[in-house]
């Protein structure tokens, strides 16, 4: 039997996301598979940890695409990539509080990502759709945010899945939008 190392993978995210210092033990349990099996996929943590941040690199790049970004008025292209990012939202919480990917060299997916998605705040801005006064970085950083607390919250069940990307999407722009009255 085949290991479905994105299965693996997303569990080991979820129990990271909860218990940051889980033992590879704690893992392959919560995978539903054996420290002997984890670590011959796995060399240790740091390379389970690499591998997360490639998955959640790779699943938010393909949200992107799906999302159409570069496509529509910039609000309906936020709202898209927040519904397409949403099934990642798990991981992309792990990572996004994951210190240990800071001490190192950033791998170059985060500023492609980081590239396309201020890109799409930027059109807003230019667009006279989003705030101007807030810059496009943290507008960047603000939507992470809002998907990683978006995820804790549907997992500790506080906030209903089926309701994430309205909330997120709601929250953001609705700070992000330009208004008349302001």
């Amino acid at each position: 039997m085949s290991l479905d190392r994105e299965r693996v993978l997303r569990a080991a995210a979820a129990l990271l996301t909860r218990k940051s210092t889980a033992s590879l033990d704690e893992i392959a349990k919560a995978a539903g598979i054996s420290r002997a099996t984890l670590h011959r996929h796995f060399a240790g943590r740091d390379a389970l940890v690499r591998a997360l941040e490639q998955l959640g690199i790779e699943q938010f790049e393909r949200a992107l695409d799906e999302a159409r970004t570069d496509e529509g008025d910039a609000a309906g292209a936020l709202r898209r990539l927040i519904a397409h990012a949403e099934p990642v939202a798990g991981i992309l919480s792990f990572l996004y509080c994951e210190n240990q990917l800071f001490e190192g060299e950033i791998d170059e997916g985060w500023n492609r990502l980081d590239a396309r998605v201020h890109a799409l705040f930027v059109r807003g801005q230019q667009e006279g759709a989003f705030r101007i006064d807030l810059s496009p970085a943290w507008l960047t950083d603000a939507l992470y945010g809002l998907i990683a607390s978006g995820a804790w919250a549907v997992h500790d069940g506080r906030v209903a899945a089926k309701d994430l990307t309205r909330m997120v999407s709601e929250l953001l722009l609705g700070g992000a939008q330009r208004r008349a009255d302001r």
